[in-house]
């Protein structure tokens, strides 16, 4: 029987998150709906409700729920994720956060297109677009059972609702919905749960911590130390490459508010994981076979799932248990509204601009984007109403950002002179085929390819897999790179032959814009083709900024005749600093100049 004060505080709830995100789409200016108003909130994201929206990016339903059921499970020791994600914001702080912000981005893919082009970065968005809708699915489902287990609500009632609240404010708000709201749901969290954890502390059927003190802190065995290191890594830098942590970094008001957001956030991840943590180790403490708990005893691994919802349930007066239902609801809904609209504005920007229709305007992008929101939470809510497998399918789509799409990231921001689209495509391959060939249990995937140390019994691999995966893709990545930009420079192969245009045989309307050259370095503008249509994710330039400068380290080259560069500063100048007329001339070919 549906509990009716249970579903009143519900959607009580709800409406005040709906609420706060009709109001806060209004905060964008009047009649301004571009790309950086909606996308990134004008770039204008206050501190306060910027560090709240940053900790919110990992701080979801799967954060809390999986952070108690690892400590139930396997004891606190194997709860990686408040540990990994937190060091995964630093170091985005630290590597990530202050390049992509004063590059002036909108997505995440913005750097991989410019550096490997639009197709290419279309392909990179499929890996990125199913981690986000996975994530979405995976939660959505989570939370119908919640409900499911607390006010006996159908799930399919709750996941089609919440669904619906979520994908209303975001459609209409865009991420100044998302982050304030993201402020209201986390303050429900915080309060919630630890509303709940005095009341199921002292509760008759739980035992004194300190007695199943080795149970819910765990232990590694030696041989599981591989795959321990493998899912820490997973965690930290497969959490960098999503487009929820950038939508937030590119939304500050600069490259030094981002990096202060993701230090900040860092340690609000970890203070949130404190109750969560204390809750499962609550239930690990718990006899469940004296409570008014029917179900199977000892637990499923069905029951585990929903460790935390079963704690409010059983161990907390109902009043109190509704009050941890709202921070289990506002925990879902902070991370669906995220994923849905870091997936549409992927779609909307890198996809179908920047492919399909370059010259569109930005009220035709802003109306792609919100149709792209009610696709994406539509597909969301039909994966959590009918596959099984959710954390299943997520868990592959996780990897897969990790394999696939760190070590593009790493290369295009850090080292982009050491890569191209050839070594990127090589590279997608070969991280997506040892990833696959390693298989995954909770899909039923059966190992291609038994690594070391591969349990036979319980068919699951040993040997950090995923990382090797990374790394050679890493490898693959240069190495690729290096070898088809020497073939090509050395006349091995001829221009003809550079089939995606990004070595030698270069559109004389395309160019890959790099950062300002600073005083005293050398600019390499021949060396990239003609000046002229960037691919479209920084900036859209019709003149080059160097205006029309040709490249010092010729001119100091006593070696080259003084008339040559006087004909190269004549065909830059009459093309008037960057236009499509700028021939594509490659003197590097006969002049050694450094790059």
């Amino acid at each position: 029987m549906i509990n009716i004060a249970g579903v009143i505080s519900i959607v009580i709830f709800y409406v005040l998150i709906l609420a706060v995100g009709v109001w806060a789409g209004r905060k964008k200016e009047e009649g301004n709906d571009s790309e950086e108003e909606v996308m990134l909130a004008g770039r204008n994201i206050g501190l306060f409700v910027g560090i709240f929206t940053m900790t919110a990016t990992w701080v979801g339903g799967g954060y809390i729920n999986g952070t108690a059921e690892a400590v139930y499970t396997s004891g606190l020791i194997w709860c990686q994720a408040p540990f990994g994600y937190a060091l995964s914001l630093v170091f985005g702080g630290i590597f990530f956060a202050n390049k992509m912000r004063q590059q002036g981005y909108i997505t995440m893919l913005d750097p991989l297109q410019d550096c490997f082009g639009e197709r290419m970065g279309g392909l990179l968005f499929l890996p990125a677009l199913c981690g986000e809708v996975f994530w979405a699915a995976g939660i959505l489902a989570a939370l119908g059972a919640t409900l499911s287990v607390i006010i006996d609500m159908d799930h399919r009632t709750s996941v089609i609702f919440s669904a619906c609240i979520a994908v209303l404010y975001t459609l209409f708000g865009g991420l100044y919905a998302v982050a304030y709201t993201d402020v209201i749901q986390l303050f429900c969290i915080f309060i919630g749960l630890w509303m709940c954890i005095p009341f199921a502390w002292t509760n008759e059927h739980v035992r004194p911590l300190s007695t199943t003190e080795h149970d819910w802190i765990g232990k590694i065995e030696s041989g599981d130390l591989p795959s321990y290191i493998d899912y820490g890594l997973l965690l930290i830098f497969g959490g960098i490459p999503w487009q929820v942590y950038f939508q937030r970094v590119l939304s500050s008001k600069s490259a030094e508010r981002a990096q202060l957001l993701s230090y900040v956030a860092a340690f609000g991840c970890g203070i949130m994981a404190i109750p969560p943590v204390m809750i499962g180790a609550i239930a690990k403490a718990t006899a469940w076979n004296e409570t008014e708990y029917k179900g199977p005893f000892p637990l499923t691994t069905e029951e585990t799932g929903m460790i935390l919802p079963m704690v409010l349930q059983y161990l907390t007066p109902d009043f109190v248990s509704f009050l941890g239902l709202g921070a289990v609801s506002a925990a879902v809904m902070s991370s669906a509204d995220s994923s849905v609209l870091s997936a549409s504005s992927m779609f909307a920007r890198n996809v179908y601009k920047l492919i399909f229709r370059q010259k569109a305007s930005e009220m035709e992008i802003i109306w792609v984007m919100r149709v792209s929101i009610l696709v994406v939470g539509f597909l969301a809510t039909v994966m959590a109403l009918t596959i099984p497998s959710i954390y299943g399918l997520w868990s592959m789509c996780s990897d897969l950002v990790y394999v696939i799409l760190f070590p593009q990231l790493l290369m295009v921001v850090h080292f982009k002179d050491y890569c191209n689209t050839y070594g990127s495509l090589a590279a997608y391959i070969m991280a997506f085929l040892v990833r696959i060939s390693g298989g995954e249990p909770l899909m039923h995937l059966p190992a291609f390819i038994h690594f070391p140390g591969y349990d036979e019994v319980q068919k699951v691999q040993k040997f950090p897999f995923r990382t090797a995966a990374m790394m050679l893709s890493l490898i693959t990545l240069v190495g690729v790179s290096w070898g088809t930009k020497y073939v090509f420079e050395t006349g091995r192969l001829a221009p003809g032959y550079d089939l995606f245009h990004c070595v030698v045989n270069i559109p004389e309307d395309i160019q890959r814009v790099g950062e300002p050259a600073e005083e005293g370095e050398q600019m390499a503008v021949m060396t990239s083709g003609a000046m002229g249509k960037v691919y479209g994710a920084a900036t859209l330039v019709g003149k080059d900024e160097r205006n029309g400068r040709i490249n010092p380290a010729l001119e100091a080259d006593d070696d080259i005749p003084a008339a040559e560069i006087d004909r190269l500063r004549s065909s830059v100048s009459s093309a008037g600093g960057g236009g499509k007329n700028v021939p594509a001339i490659h003197p590097l070919d006969n002049y050694q100049t450094k790059l």
